[in-house]
This record gives structure tokens, sequence and C-alpha cells, in this order.
């Protein structure tokens, strides 16, 4: 029976300093990304219509502010509301963990939408450059969840081969190592998938409702094998919290992706009005 290695969270300690390897994983994820919309950058559809690295380094930024607030105001609003509600000074508590990656994902649209408006730009060819960067990130937090033993899954066989003890729940118990699962699905899976789509131009919003359509798949199959969290068990359906924030997002991408592939490819307008 495989048992977690329970790593030491803290990857460096100097000083008063402490380096976590969860943070060593933010960091990997946000150079990937500039790497990443770096060379998207280059594509003949979006090096047309003026992008530039600098342009990536600025919308990373925003992406971060938005990422971050949106994380835990959708942590405290999703998960805990009655709790921060007579806790109110506790919401800016961050360093003590609690963050959703749905409300995650509303904070980096509404900086998209900021940083498109301050450009001017349309907004969905930042949301479409941006989308299939955004998985590799997702993988490397998902690295970071498991070196942390957080996130354990629900019990699992115990002939399973992989199934796991992770003694960070209290118990025993054989366990699916759900951010394992993330990471191959939302993560890696989603990353080469949308990669190799996005590779050709497609129609404005297509790119990024397949993103929206494949997470919200993929993380709501992994949801099956993650446990629920305690203080919410699971609801109606028999669904968790995950899931049900899942179902709109499901829908949502699904009808962005067939309105997107009826558009023009993202940077089609701007560079038939720049060879005028």
């Amino acid at each position: 029976m495989l048992v977690h290695p329970q790593f030491d969270p803290i990857a460096v300690r100097i000083g008063p300093v402490a380096i976590h390897w969860y943070g060593i994983t933010y960091l990997v994820a946000f150079g990937l990304f500039l790497w990443l919309a770096g060379r998207r950058t280059r594509l003949p559809h979006f090096a047309a219509a003026g992008w530039v690295r600098r342009d990536v380094e600025d919308l990373l930024f925003y992406g971060v502010l938005g990422v971050v607030i949106g994380g835990r105001l959708g942590y405290v609003l999703f998960y805990k509301p009655g709790y921060y509600a007579t806790h109110l000074v506790e919401i800016f508590s961050v360093w003590k963990g609690g963050m959703a990656f749905h409300g995650g994902l509303l904070g980096a649209i509404g900086a998209m939408f900021v940083f498109a408006r301050m450009r001017g730009r349309p907004f969905f060819d930042v949301a479409d450059l941006v989308a299939p960067c955004v998985p590799i990130g997702l993988a490397c937090g998902r690295i970071g969840n498991f070196i942390n033993g957080e996130l354990w899954g629900r019990p699992a066989d115990p002939s399973l081969p992989w199934a796991m003890i992770f003694p960070q729940s209290g118990s025993n118990v054989p366990r699916h190592p759900s951010p394992l699962y993330q990471f191959a699905l939302e993560g890696m899976l989603l990353f080469v998938l949308l990669w190799f789509y996005a590779s050709s131009p497609r129609g404005r919003g297509a790119v990024s409702g397949a993103f929206l359509l494949g997470y919200g798949v993929f993380r709501f199959i992994a949801e099956y094998f993650r446990e629920p969290d305690d203080f919410l068990g699971l609801l109606a359906l028999g669904m968790s919290m995950g899931q049900w924030l899942c179902v709109p997002m499901i829908l949502a991408g699904a009808a962005l992706w067939w309105w997107g592939v009826h558009q023009q490819p993202a940077g089609a307008l701007d560079a038939g009005a720049m060879a005028r």
C-alpha cells in the first residue's frame, strides 16, 4: 500500500524566510505562462493584431491580481459564507488557506475585461490568447496540492495499485490520489488538447469556450474521486460543490464554443483593417 511521502512543505529556509513548495509551483506556473503566451503572440493571427511579449507581461500582472482576489472571494462566498459573515477580518487572512478555482476564474475574467478595455482590444482576443496557457498552470498547482498532502481523494479499493494512504486525513484508509488525477486531466490532458486546437486560427471565443467546456467536464469527473469538503459534504443529487459549480461552466463553455466557431478568427478583423 502506498503512503503519501508527507513532504516538508518548506522547500528552502534562509534564516527567518521560508520558501514553500506551493509558492515555487506558482512561480513555475507564472514562468510557463510567460513562455507559452509569448509563443502564442508570434502566431500569424495574433502577431498581425500587434501582440508583443510586453502585453503578455502586463496581462500576467492583471491576471495574478484577479486570480488571488477572485479565488479568495470565491472560497468565502461559495464554500463558507456563514462562517466569514461572522469573521469578516479573516476574509483577508489568505495565508491561512482557502482559495476556490471557480472564484479565481471569475477574477481572471474580470482582469481580462479590464486589460482589454484599457488596451482597446476585443475581449475574446485576450481570452483566446490566454486560455491554452492556463491548464499547465493548473497542473503546477495540483502538484503543489499533492506535495502538501491536501485535497486527498475518496476511499479507494485497496487492490488499486496506486491507492494511497494520506496520514493528513487522520485515517489509514487507502484513497485515490485525486490531486494527481486533476494534474493529469484538467492540467496536462486539457493543455495538450487546447494547445493543438488553438494552434490554428479559430473563431473569436471558440478557444475560450473549449477551455470552459473542457475544464468543466474534466473537473466534474475528477470530483467523483476527490473527498468532498467535510463542512459541506455532498449536496443535491449526490454531487459536490465543485461539481455544481462546473455545471454552469460546462453549459456556458458549450454555448460559447458553438457561437465562436461561427465568428471571425481572433485578430482577423484587426489585420484586415491594417491592410486597408
